[in-house]
């Protein structure tokens, strides 16, 4: 029974409206009728602001909801009726997080919990409201760290605060309260509600491979992180957008005697210009250490040492991380200037900010005034604390919330001893799935570092079993890569975990999602030794049957295509997003390259309809279609928004669904519309915004002409009329056609250097005509068509041979499209050579997922040891798909693949096989050999009998071909 009313109500407790990271517990206990349980007639819906966790007289039943935005809220239905208990009571536990923050895949709406069950007569046994009781869930602390722009918080529990039964079925609930009811469906912010759209994602349990490593280790003895974004700039919290501005924060590092320590920061690239210790000032360019980490040494006075920092910063996140370490007999903390301080604020003080701008990249705003007058002089004047009574107007403590109790990431990361010691062999229990446990031994002064590794990189929920003391405290930290001694500390994403034991035997999941093949624990505090159960991985993702396959001759090819197929996996949520660490977003133009990939592995359909369905949601906050969504960053990349209706278009091809098409070609239609009206009077499109394609450097201003872009709006525009005759829009077709064409005349007439022989890279918003030539412009010249003739065999001739002067391709993602431009010419073998030469070098380094940049790129990276930045990025699995699509040779030839051909191309391989799904169901199978010396071929060949396959083989070639069809239900 689909049911569309709702009773329940929003609801939430006492307390701020959108309270940031907070942790709430609720319950629901209620009678169900004798004999009316354990059948599928009782379904729960529910959604929450932001994530949820649900639970079922005590059993966990599902995490969510998807993301979405929060004027279209998308809830969840489960069916319990097998988890509920007739004739007796029975209890909804559901635990909420709501983040308070904007995030790059969260919009900021307010707490709120909304759930309803009903039999299977639709009659309504626990509805939100009134009745329902909540608390704050104690062990969950609020102050932990931000993760980064992208995610919400890290996360901090103390388990002795919090009894773990309170999901049961029975409960003490003397010390909770009712809830508040905040009102019905439909109001604001969570204006619609929409059932979930994809199935639920996948819950499988991973074990490490083994203990890597085993070491006493030393770090910071005083660690702080300050959020100066939300702590400077008031009402930050509401978006994600890039600040400028101009501060200071202070402090007292309180020190029980004379003497030398050390100072570290974490993220050296924001939030620190310089600081100044009792009056001395020191830039950060005369710090110590390898990007972003900057370290000084310092000499501290007995009693208190006046320290500030100018944290005048470009930011997103705007994390100031800060550490500081003396010897063991030597006491430092930070603390607060008396006038300051009181039990609300923190022991930190915000001077400024003095100015502050709001960026977005696709409007023009004023500049940073750099120069303010009393920013200047404050560092010049103030030298005590009694200096900054001249100043109090600028002057604010910090509110105890903006500053995390602990940065474990940077206890993590940095370390003044690390002594390292062989696995003894009990350790290894740790990763074995059996009830013997791992004995973590105790380093006395030290504390304990074991790190485990999972094998390849996964993505989902760290858990744990332990034994120790009370207070005992765990810290967990992920990354993603090391390679012998070198270990690649993830800077900019703080996915740590804090835990804090009771006493006894204890298991604990995170409900936070994380990506990561490596996780480190480390021990302190312990008296004696812990015992560790077992520590696993929760493999969550979006949930695939694994359809397609390749196999050749080519054990390098083999493996660049599995680490391919891993790489998307784990990249598929509840949308594709980027990666599974650094960010989980949601990235448009993304997207459409790794759907292709999707397509030729698994053949689902439903993430990639929602995908594309979310994208004109952003039109709120631009007509021109946002990056990612749905995100607190109002960003646009234009080619993010071609790529998304040329995908709306190939989403078309896959599937033949016209009223999706339909559908969709409105909002390709608005949105055209408005970049349109951006064409200049030489016909060419010109715009502000983030003009990006590569990260490599080529000649790419973020106003201006672009080439690059330009050629993807022609051909957006050709999309945009085969999408309007697909919807019977003849006149909208002939308009976008028209348009098409005077933009490509426009390019040819303007971009093209006659010198040269080649299109330059874009004019400037001066006018001034860039000398930089790309390969990039020219393979997107090839691939959407707008060089014809002559120019068109120049531009191809350079991609066969790329002239040395040009601008070579710096991603995987650029990739993509020049292998669809390769392949359009028939340079299949070429293709593979690239693949094996630059994935190669993945492989070579120990690469098991597909990495955001070749290995010999420096662009976009914390310092030049970093072979890349993401070890996980979807963006970077084109191999699986010109696998499948080429060497195989299956290609759809009309829509809904009811037409298919299989035409491989062996390219130097004897052999192939493998499999494509069929999106209406099953898959193609194909299989062939080659014989060089005699030029033939066996090609063997199974698919469903409903679609008609036209099989070729190669020419030059001979041979036989066996098909087989297949039967349908």
């Amino acid at each position: 029974m689909m049911l569309t009313n709702w009773q329940a109500k929003w609801i939430w407790g006492e307390g701020e409206e959108s309270p940031r990271n907070e942790w709430r517990c609720f319950r629901k206990s209620f009678m169900v009728p004798a004999g009316e349980g354990g059948s599928d007639g009782f379904s729960l819906r529910i959604t929450a602001d932001s994530r949820y966790v649900l639970y079922v007289n005590g059993t966990q039943v599902g995490r969510g909801p998807v993301r979405s935005w929060p004027f279209e809220q998308s809830y969840d239905t489960y069916e319990i009726g097998h988890l509920l208990q007739p004739g007796e009571s029975n209890t909804v536990a559901v635990f909420v997080n709501h983040f308070g923050v904007a995030t790059f895949y969260y919009v900021r709406g307010r707490g709120g919990l909304l759930a309803e069950l009903n039999d299977s007569e639709g009659n309504v046994l626990a509805a939100t409201d009134a009745t329902w009781i909540t608390s704050l869930h104690q062990g969950h602390h609020t102050r932990s760290s931000r993760a980064s722009c992208q995610h919400a918080f890290a996360e901090y529990v103390d388990a002795s605060l919090w009894d773990s039964a309170w999901t049961g079925q029975v409960y003490d609930t003397a010390d909770w309260t009712s809830s508040v009811v905040l009102g019905p469906v439909g109001m604001e912010p969570w204006i619609a509600l929409k059932p979930r759209d994809i199935p639920l994602l996948t819950e499988e349990i991973i074990a490490p491979v083994r203990v890597e490593s085993l070491a006493k280790v030393k770090s910071f003895q005083v660690t702080a992180t300050l959020d100066v974004r939300n702590a400077w700039i008031d009402g930050s919290e509401d978006h994600a957008n890039r600040i400028q501005f101009l501060g200071y924060a202070a402090t007292l590092i309180r020190s029980t005697q004379a003497g030398q320590a050390t100072i570290g920061f974490l993220q050296g690239r924001e939030c620190l210009k310089a600081l100044s210790l009792n009056g001395e000032w020191i830039d950060s360019d005369q710090m110590y250490g390898s990007a972003p980490e900057r370290y000084v040494d310092i000499d501290l006075q007995a009693g208190d040492n006046l320290l500030f920092i100018d944290v005048s910063s470009d930011i997103h996140t705007g994390k100031l991380q800060i550490g500081l370490y003396a010897e063991e007999d030597h006491v430092v903390s930070f603390q607060a200037p008396v006038a300051y301080s009181d039990e609300l604020t923190s022991d930190w003080l915000r001077i400024g900010p003095f100015d502050a701008v709001e960026l977005l990249d696709h409007q023009h705003t004023r500049e940073l005034n750099r120069e303010h007058r009393t920013y200047l002089e404050f560092r010049d004047k103030v030298r005590s604390v009694e200096d900054l009574r001249a100043y109090q107007e600028w002057i604010k403590p910090i509110d105890s919330k903006y500053v995390s109790e602990v940065d474990v990431f940077a206890l993590s990361v940095w370390r003044k001893e690390n002594i390292r010691y062989a696995v003894p062999a009990q350790l290894q229990n740790a990763v074995i799935p059996h009830a013997e446990a791992a004995i973590v031994p105790v380093f006395e002064g030290y504390d304990t570092e074991v790190l485990f590794d999972l094998g390849k990189e996964y993505s989902g929920y760290l858990g744990f079993e332990v034994e120790a003391e009370e207070g005992v405290v765990l810290d967990w930290y992920g990354f993603e890569y090391m390679s012998g001694a070198y270990r690649q500390d993830m800077f900019g994403l703080d996915h740590t975990l804090r835990y804090v034991c009771k006493a006894g035997r204890q298991r604990y999941e995170t409900p936070i999602r994380r990506g990561f093949r490596y996780v480190s624990l480390t021990v302190r505090g312990a008296q004696k030794p812990i015992k560790l159960y077992g520590v696993n991985m929760i493999q969550s993702n979006y949930p695939v049957a694994e359809v397609g396959q390749f196999t050749c001759p080519d054990e390098l090819l083999n493996d660049i295509w599995e680490i391919s197929r891993h790489t998307t996996k784990l990249c598929m949520e509840d949308t594709f997003v980027d990666c599974p660490a650094y960010e989980q977003v949601f990235w448009v133009g993304d997207s459409r390259n790794e759907a292709l990939v999707s397509n030729y592995l698994y053949g689902v359909q439903d993430i990639l309809k929602r995908c594309l369905k979310l994208v004109p949601g952003s039109s709120h906050q631009t007509p021109l279609f946002a990056d990612q969504v749905p995100s607190g960053w109002s960003s646009v990349i234009p080619n993010w928004t071609f790529f998304w209706a040329i995908a709306c278009a190939e989403y078309y091809e896959q599937t033949a669904d016209e009223a999706f098409a339909a559908e969709m070609y409105g909002h390709i239609q608005f949105t055209l519309q408005h970049y349109l009206a951006k064409i200049d009077d030489r016909g060419l499109f010109a715009v502000k915004g983030w003009n990006l394609l590569d990260w490599s450097p080529i000649d790419q201003p973020n106003d201006g002409v672009v080439s690059h872009q330009n050629m993807f709006l022609a051909h957006t525009l050709r999309v945009g009329a085969r999408m309007a005759r697909i919807s019977g829009d003849q006149a909208g077709a002939a308009s976008f056609d028209e348009a098409a064409l005077n933009l490509e005349t426009a390019i040819n007439e303007h971009l093209w250097d006659a010198d040269k022989l080649a299109y330059i890279d874009c004019i400037h918003a001066n006018g001034r005509r860039s000398d930089v030539l790309s390969m990039q412009t020219h393979v997107v010249a090839s691939l959407t068509g707008v060089a014809q003739g002559n120019r068109k065999a120049i531009i191809d001739s350079y991609l066969v041979s790329p002239p040395d002067k040009f601008v070579q391709i710096g991603s995987p993602f650029m990739s993509f499209f020049y292998y669809e431009a390769l392949a359009k010419l028939g340079e299949v073998e070429r293709v593979l050579g690239d693949i094996r030469h630059n994935y190669g070098m993945m492989i070579r380094n120990g690469a098991t997922t597909c990495w955001e940049q070749y290995p010999n790129f420096l662009e976009n990276r914390a310092n030049p040891d970093m072979l890349t930045r993401s070890h996980c990025h979807a963006w970077s699995s084109a191999p699986a798909y010109f696998l499948g699509r080429e060497v195989l040779g299956v290609r759809s030839l009309a829509p809904g693949w009811t037409e298919v051909e299989i035409a491989p191309v062996p390219s130097g391989l004897t052999w192939a096989k493998g499999s494509v799904p069929h999106p209406a169901g099953g898959r193609i199978d194909v299989a062939w050999t080659v014989d060089e010396s005699t030029k033939t071929i066996v090609l063997h060949i199974s698919y469903p009998e409903s679609i008609a396959v036209r099989a070729s083989v190669p020419e030059g070639y001979t041979g036989i071909i066996h098909e087989t069809k297949l039967a349908l239900l």
